[in-house]
Parts: structure tokens; C-alpha cells; sequence
């Protein structure tokens, strides 16, 4: 065991900041774990109603609730997380959690129980439910139902449980599966508090009409399992399904009428995934069973069940029977110890054959992820009670849209899966038919996926740096965007891979058009003529716009709508907001300033929106108002705080040229209180585009990257530089970009040549262990997860994928664009393991050690070359950590060593104790 951190000690944390001589000059890490984000944000369907849960980075939550009525905060709930506003609007329930004192201090994690408050949204009162498991809240808000987290009594189960001692073990009792946990039911009616308790209820949903609900009671011995159908207002039950070991897995009401959905299984099959489960329908006081189409079809466990939001379709998920599982031969007797195939039943083996379509790690990762569950898209028309299978073994996946009518987007990479390792992701993609379960292909082999019209007839993609319009019918094929004088193909993109599209904005609702878009504008093809109209004049202001899409099931745009659409100036990074009149083409600005306006929510039936403005010293709190925006009124104030500290001045746009003499910018952000023609430290904070974050309110967290206000108001500035690559050549060309952005802080007399440090995490900490191979412009570097030998990394493996990791440097990120055996002396030039003596810079370097993207021996080795050429390197390795520090006290601690690193080397600051000894390792 190793030494235990002081590091999180107030005494410590205090003293590694500078003494303020007033209250704004410097924030503090115990600073930082006040600040608050708005968690599971709810706008009522009505617009009146606003819920949250203020959730500081460190420390209790509190639910809140505002009324956009009065624009004023009604209620708050200690520790209240998850808000949920019911459909009337009367109520807003809050899961409200243990003290994070209790959290950290309780060994049985298990003995901490959540409680349920609701808050009337009329008076802001609150009622509380103690030891709560979950919770359904009726429409009318006049129902409750929950689940009490705690164990029956034994005398509950008294009679159930009894048996002679001397009687054999029962072996008629019905088991239900270990993680299938049955707690009592409590229903109360809100308006009179009259409640009834049901006991062993494994599932349960109140009808949409408000007047009933379906539960699934489950027993120890299964004997008594049924199926009720409860009517509220008298508590009266009727048994749907009473037979031994019977269960409901999902439950779905109709979103209109007294009819309800489930899926039925029985514990009597032992094996999860072999009991068949089939598909019930509770309709008209009669009880139906919906039968796939192909009879040697089933239903399983994990099923989904939704309806469309008319209750016309009801979309569920089946699968082909599995055959029956093959048991392993057990050592039973003397004779089976020797027995060779009994022995060999016992073997701990994977095969990794070089005809598998895909590699181990892969194969069980999507096993355990998607396909040992899989099921299949099929829908049930309720009006013809016709079922129509809509993804098969064949063309496995359909993105679901419950309101789309006529047809659904299918899409297969199972002819690529081998192609994924090297190539990237590909796929095959069809218009399915719901009512026929008809694919018609749209293109194969693709790396981009289509948009498909309302109506099924027409498909548009990207192909060969051109938006292709395909009538399905007849398989006719044009690229409506050849004769266009714009930039349809995305001019950004520098990997070795096709270019990708704009986009698409969406289509009319007639399928008479598709929106697309370009480098700045959106355009409307005309499907029959196939011809261009440029909806928005982007290219003459340098201004790029895009459609803010608020609901996900929209299925295209009426002829006379009014859409809202971000306005994003490239050349100075301001996002504002505008409106397009679809009907004249016109474009009216709503939302402007040297700020980032983004639409958060509209309340789906009113004319209430909300949206956020927020910039560098902006928190983005959230504002209300109409589709006129002629008035806003600003309705949360989640850190007023952030005026007490000395932020750091305003964030500047600097200019310099790329590798290759392209423009390009960077945010600079000086020290709070920076004054012309002084020189100070700097640290240098990358991934590949970063100047669009120019009006973004820095990330209040303390993680795997530098909290931007910690360093700007303790005297450093921050530089957030764009970087390019070169295809083959991705480490001399970010380093050239760098030393260029960073020499122009330095002509500019704003950085100190002699202060100057580099952090970055991932692709930006492979780039910065590479720069100072080549560079000693750095004074320190503080490197996470870096790659440093790309002829090593590149045949490992992503763990939390499972992928192998070669198609980053063929076609990815890694940019090498050819693979290890064309191009050996590409993968050694942009290695920086190989040029370890080069190195005159000192290099903190950083890894989890269950690091699932980048294999953590990647830093073992550059620490080791680094070591063994004597140079100024630490390697930081944090235990069970992935490729983003998770755990609470490591990413405190590593924020703390990273301050105190560049401290020491950028302001001449005495050295933490562990960075001259380092630490011994303890075990006690």
C-alpha cells in the first residue's frame, strides 16, 4: 500500500496560492468546489414551470424550482437531484440523496437509502418520502406510487417460507433472478393522502389516463406471481395473469387511452436469456398476444417497448430463439478427473483466428455491450393489428423515430467490422418501410450517414466532396451541389480520410426539399428540379449558420415555419442567435454581443424558451423568453460568487500562421490585473481547435486539464492555441504551429520567453512529449496520456472499445495515413521515445493505470527512455484510473501537483517536497 496524500489539507491548499490583499485577487482550489452546474434541467410542457438540481462540483446539491410566471425560485430542496416535473405541471419531484458526509464516511454504501420530496408548484410546499427506490407521479399529479427501499419484515413471508426441517429441499420453487428485487408498493392519492401498501411488487407504471395501474408481483417460491391491473380511486385490483413464476419486465401505457403494453416472462427457465418472453396488450378489457412474424422469433428480457405519441404504432424489440445452451462437463466422480474432454471443459481460452471479422477485445466488448442482448426493430400497428419486422440479423440497426410515419433509417457495418480496425466506421444504409418492413438500399460502404425525407422516397449523403440527392425509386443519383460555387466539403478536416459534409439541417415536411448545409450557409434542394436556394448569406459576413434543433422526433419543417438557427462569426467566435423565416427566406438577429447564446429548451406546448449567455466571466445561466425575443428576463443566478474573485482579464483573439502559412487564432486570457508591456508566465493549454471557446465560461472543475481562472488569477496567463497537421507528418507540423503561436505571445510582449509551459492531455499529450523533442521553448511540460512510441501503440489496443488502435494512424486522428509496413520511418519520426536524448525540458507526465484509450506503457516507456538519457522526468501513475481521472482525490491531487510543477519552473517558486525525492512506496 502506498503512502497516503496530504495534499487535500486546507493548510496546504491555502498555502499554494499567493496571499491576496483583498478578496478578488486569486481563487483558491477550495474555491472551486462551490461553483455550481445546472444537473437534469425540466421546462413543464406548459412553460411555467423550471427545475434543476444545483449541483456544486463539490459538496450537497440542491433542487430548485422557479416559476417562469413570477420569474422567481418557489422552493429548494436539500440534496434534491433528478428533478422530474409531471404533464399538469403541479408537481416537481426531486430524488433527494445522503450527505456527501454520509457518503464518504459510510462502509455499507448499501445501508444509504434516497427519500422523495415533491414540491407543489402552485405554493412551494414539500412533502417527503423517506426510503424511497422509485417513484411514478400520475399526469393530474393526483397519484403517487412508490417503492419503499427496505426489507419486508420476516413475518410478511412467514407462511410462504415455512417447511419442515426434515423435508427435502423444495425444488417446485420458481427462483427469480439474482439483480430481480421486489419491494412493497406504497399508492397515495395527493389530494386526500389516502394510501394503500402492496407488497413484492417487481414492476409497476400508472396509466397515462391517471385511473389505473399495471404491477408485477414477485414471490420467493414464484407461486404466487401475477399480473394486476389496480383501479386508483378504489384501490381495487384485478388479476390479468395469475400462473407460477410469471413476471413483466417492461411496462408501456398508451399515451392516450386506457391501454397498456408489456412484455411477459417466467422465472420457470432459469437461463436469462433463453426464457421467452412474449408481447401482451391490454385493450378494450380483453388481453392480446402480439405475435412476431416469424414464429421461430421470441421476446427477451431487455426488450423495449414505445408508442408513437398518437398510439397508433407501438414499436417493440424481438430476436430469432437461441439455441439451447451447451453445458460443460463438471468433474463429478474419480473416473472424470482423468477424463481428457472433462479436463479440457475446464481450459480458460479465447482463439484469435486472422479470419475473425473482428479481434478479441472487440468481439467480447460487443458481446457484453450490444450482442448479448440484441434485439431487433418491429412495430405494431394498432388500428390494421398488423406487426411489421423492421431490422433483421442482416441490417441489424434502425434509428428510431416513434413519429416518423411512413419510413425509418436502416443502416448494417456488419460487411465492415473487420475494416473498422484500420479504416474507420462504414456502413450500408436502407429507407425501411414501417408498413411493409420493405429496405430499399440508400449506399454502401459509406463513412457518412444519410438523411432520409418524411416520406421514404429520397435520400441525401455525402459523397465524393458533394451532397448526392438519390430518388429511391428509380436509383437515379445527382450532386446537386457540383455546380454551387460554396464550400460543401468540410475545409477543416485534415486527416487521411474522405472529407465529410456540413451536414444536414433537415427536410420539409412534404419531402419537397432538403436542407443542407455549407462551409457558412443553408441551402434548400429542391428534390424534382434539383435545384439551389441559399436560405441565409453567411459567406458575405463570415458567419456560419445552423438549425437549433429542440425536438429530437421533429420529422421536417412546414413551408410557413419560423426555425432558430445559431449565428457563429468565424473571425471572431461570437455565437448569437437568429430566426429564419422559412416562407420569405429572410434572417433576423435576436440574440447578439461579445457573448455565446446557445437554446437550451422550449416548452413543447407553449411559446416559452430558454437559453443561456455566457462568456469568460459569464456563468451561463439560464434566461426566458418568447419566439419574439423582445423580452428576456434572466431567471437563475447559480453563482454570484464568481464577482468576488479576480478572474483575469478579458479573453483576446491573437493571430499567427499555421505550419504551413495558414491564419489561424488563439484565446489569450492575461492574468487578472495585466498591465501593457508586462511579461509574464504562461501556460499553454491545446488540443487541435480551441479559439471557439473564446466566450466560454471556463469548466469550474478540477480534472486532467488546467482550470483556466485558478492560473488566470494567480498571475499566469492562458493560451489556447489552434493547431494543423500535416498528414504524415502530425509531430513536426503541430510543433511548428505551436512555436508559432507561442512566439507571437512573445513578440507581442506579453509572455516571458523564460516562463513559458505546456500542458496538454491525450492527442494534445502525445503532441506536447513530442514538441519538446524539437523545441526548448518550453520551460515545463505537463503531459497526459501521451503516446510516445506510435510503432508500439499502433497494433494496441482501445480497451474500453475494444478496437485495435490502427485505424488512428491509417485514417484517424494519429494522421501517419499509411500503415506500419509501408511507412516504418514515418511511425519513428513522430515517436518521441526515439528522441528521448533530445529532450532539454522538464516533463511531468501523467496516466491512470487502467487507462481504456491509450495503453498506459506508452508513458512507462518515455519515463524510462527519458530516465535512462538523464533527463528531468516524473511519471505520475494513479491506480485503477482510466484515460480521464474519475476518482474525486486524484483529481484534486494531480490539479494540485500540475500548480505546483509550473510554479516551480515558471515562477521560481520553491519545489514540492515529492519533486525532488519523489515518494517511496509503503506497503503496510
Amino acid at each position: 500500500m502506498k503512502t497516503k496524500l496530504t495534499l487535500l489539507s486546507s493548510a496546504l491548499i491555502t498555502g499554494l496560492v499567493s496571499t491576496a490583499p483583498n478578496a478578488k485577487e486569486a481563487l483558491e482550489f477550495t474555491d472551486v468546489f462551490n461553483f455550481k452546474s445546472a444537473k437534469g434541467t425540466q421546462l413543464s410542457e406548459d412553460g411555467r414551470i423550471l427545475s434543476l438540481s444545483a449541483t456544486p462540483y463539490r459538496g450537497n446539491a440542491a433542487g430548485q424550482v422557479y416559476s417562469l410566471t413570477s420569474n422567481s425560485l418557489i422552493s429548494e430542496v436539500d440534496r434534491g437531484t433528478k428533478p422530474f416535473i409531471n404533464k399538469a405541471a403541479n408537481w416537481t419531484a426531486f430524488i433527494q440523496v445522503p450527505t456527501l458526509l454520509e457518503k464518504e464516511t459510510t462502509k455499507k454504501k448499501n445501508t444509504l437509502k434516497n427519500n422523495l420530496v415533491l414540491v407543489n408548484t402552485e405554493t412551494g410546499e414539500q412533502k417527503r418520502f423517506e426510503n424511497v427506490k422509485d417513484y411514478a407521479l400520475s399526469n393530474d399529479g393526483v397519484w403517487l406510487a412508490y417503492r419503499l427501499d427496505k426489507k419486508a419484515d420476516k413475518a410478511d413471508n412467514v407462511e410462504k417460507n415455512t417447511k419442515d426441517e426434515s423435508e427435502d429441499e423444495d425444488n417446485s420453487a420458481i427462483s427469480p433472478d439474482k439483480k430481480d428485487k421486489v419491494y412493497s408498493l406504497v399508492i397515495v392519492n395527493l389530494k386526500n393522502q389516502q394510501s394503500e401498501t402492496i407488497d413484492n411488487v417487481f414492476n409497476y407504471s400508472i396509466s397515462a389516463t391517471n385511473d389505473q395501474l399495471l404491477l408485477s408481483q414477485s414471490y420467493p417460491d414464484g407461486n404466487d406471481n401475477q399480473i394486476k391491473l389496480i383501479t386508483l380511486t378504489s384501490f381495487k385490483s384485478e388479476v390479468l395473469i395469475d400462473e407460477p413464476g410469471v413476471i413483466a419486465n417492461k411496462i408501456a401505457w398508451h399515451p392516450i387511452e386506457a391501454t397498456v403494453a408489456f412484455t411477459l416472462g417466467n422465472y420457470v427457465n432459469e437461463d436469462t436469456r433463453r426464457r421467452n418472453h412474449s408481447l401482451q396488450l391490454w385493450k378494450n378489457e380483453a388481453l392480446l398476444t402480439i405475435e412476431s412474424t416469424n414464429k421461430e422469433w421470441t421476446i427477451g428480457k431487455t426488450a423495449k417497448l414505445s408508442w408513437s405519441e398518437n398510439g397508433e404504432r407501438l414499436y417493440f424489440e424481438n430476436r430469432p430463439k437461441l439455441a439451447a445452451k451447451v453445458k460443460a462437463k463438471e468433474f463429478v466422480d474419480e473416473l472424470s478427473l482423468y477424463d481428457i474432454a472433462t479436463i479440457r471443459d475446464q481450459k480458460g481460452l479465447d482463439v484469435w483466428h486472422n479470419k475473425d471479422p473482428e479481434i478479441k477485445p472487440r468481439e467480447k466488448q460487443q458481446w457484453n455491450a450490444v450482442n448479448k442482448h440484441l434485439h431487433y426493430e418491429a412495430v405494431y400497428h394498432v388500428n390494421s393489428q398488423k406487426v411489421v419486422q423492421l431490422s433483421t440479423p442482416a441490417m441489424p440497426s434502425v434509428a428510431l423515430n416513434t413519429e416518423r410515419d411512413t419510413s425509418l433509417l436502416g443502416s448494417s457495418n456488419t460487411p465492415y467490422l473487420e475494416k473498422i480496425m484500420y479504416g474507420g466506421f462504414f456502413a450500408d444504409y436502407y429507407a425501411v418501410n414501417i408498413n411493409t418492413g420493405k429496405q430499399t438500399p440508400i449506399v454502401t460502404n459509406s463513412p457518412f450517414r444519410p438523411s432520409l425525407s418524411p416520406n421514404g422516397l429520397f435520400a441525401a449523403y455525402f459523397a465524393d466532396n458533394q451532397i448526392q440527392l438519390k430518388e429511391l425509386a428509380n436509383n437515379k443519383v445527382t450532386p446537386v451541389t457540383q455546380a454551387i460555387k460554396a464550400t460543401f466539403a468540410d475545409d477543416k478536416h485534415d486527416y487521411p480520410s474522405d472529407q465529410p459534409g456540413y451536414g444536414f439541417a433537415g427536410w420539409m415536411s412534404d419531402s419537397s426539399q432538403v436542407l443542407a448545409y455549407s462551409k457558412y450557409d443553408i441551402w434548400a434542394f429542391n428534390v424534382n428540379t434539383n435545384q439551389a436556394k441559399r436560405l441565409t448569406n453567411g459567406k458575405q459576413t463570415n458567419t456560419q449558420y445552423r438549425v437549433i434543433k429542440l425536438d429530437r422526433n421533429q420529422v421536417g419543417f412546414k413551408q410557413d415555419e419560423t426555425l432558430l438557427v445559431t449565428a457563429v462569426d468565424l473571425q471572431t467566435k461570437q455565437r448569437g442567435i437568429a430566426k429564419l423565416d422559412l416562407e420569405n427566406t429572410t434572417i433576423t438577429e435576436v440574440l447578439s454581443g461579445d457573448k455565446r447564446f446557445d437554446i437550451v429548451k422550449k416548452a413543447k406546448k407553449a411559446d416559452k424558451y430558454l437559453f443561456t449567455e455566457q462568456s469568460y466571466h459569464q456563468f451561463p445561466d439560464f434566461y426566458q423568453t418568447d419566439l419574439s425575443f423582445l423580452t428576456t428576463q434572466k431567471v437563475t443566478d447559480l453563482n454570484p460568487q464568481t464577482a468576488n474573485f479576480a478572474w483575469g482579464e478579458k479573453p483576446e483573439l491573437i493571430s499567427y500562421k499555421g505550419f504551413d502559412g495558414e491564419d489561424l487564432q488563439g484565446v489569450l486570457i492575461k492574468p487578472d490585473g495585466y498591465k501593457k508591456g508586462d511579461k509574464v508566465p504562461v501556460v499553454v493549454y491545446f488540443y487541435r481547435y480551441m479559439s471557439q471557446r473564446m466566450f466560454d465560461f471556463p469548466k469550474m472543475e478540477l480534472n486532467h486539464r488546467p482550470n483556466f481562472p485558478m492560473f488566470t488569477s494567480n498571475g499566469y496567463a492562458i493560451f489556447l492555441p489552434d493547431i494543423r497537421f500535416e498528414i504524415g507528418h502530425p509531430g513536426k507540423s503541430s510543433t511548428q504551429t505551436m512555436i508559432n503561436a507561442t512566439q507571437k505571445l512573445i513578440d507581442l510582449g506579453i509572455a516571458d520567453p523564460n516562463k513559458i509551459g505546456l500542458q496538454g492531455h491525450s492527442w494534445a499529450g502525445y503532441q506536447s512529449a513530442f514538441m519538446i523533442t524539437q523545441t526548448d521553448m518550453f520551460k515545463a511540460v505537463v503531459s497526459g496520456a501521451p503516446v510516445s512510441n506510435m510503432t508500439s501503440a499502433y497494433s494496441g489496443i482501445r480497451l474500453k472499445s475494444g478496437l485495435a488502435r490502427q485505424f488512428q494512424y491509417e485514417t484517424g486522428q494519429s494522421r501517419i495515413g499509411k500503415n506500419l509496413f509501408e511507412a516504418p520511418e514515418l511511425y519513428i519520426e513522430n515517436s518521441p521515445v526515439f528522441f528521448a536524448d533530445k529532450v532539454n525540458t522538464p516533463i511531468l507526465i501523467m496516466f491512470g493505470d487502467k487507462d481504456d484509450a491509450v495503453p498506459w506503457h506508452e508513458g512507462v516507456q518515455y519515463y524510462l527512455a527519458l530516465r535512462r538519457a538523464g533527463k528531468d522526468a516524473t511519471f505520475l501513475q494513479y491506480e485503477g484510473e482510466p484515460h480521464h481521472l474519475k476518482k474525486f482525490p486524484n483529481q484534486v491531487d494531480f490539479s494540485v501537483r500540475m500548480m505546483q510543477y509550473f510554479d516551480h519552473y515558471l515562477k521560481g517558486q520553491p519545489a514540492a517536497k515529492w519533486m525532488i525525492e519523489g515518494e517511496a512506496f509503503i506497503s503496510e
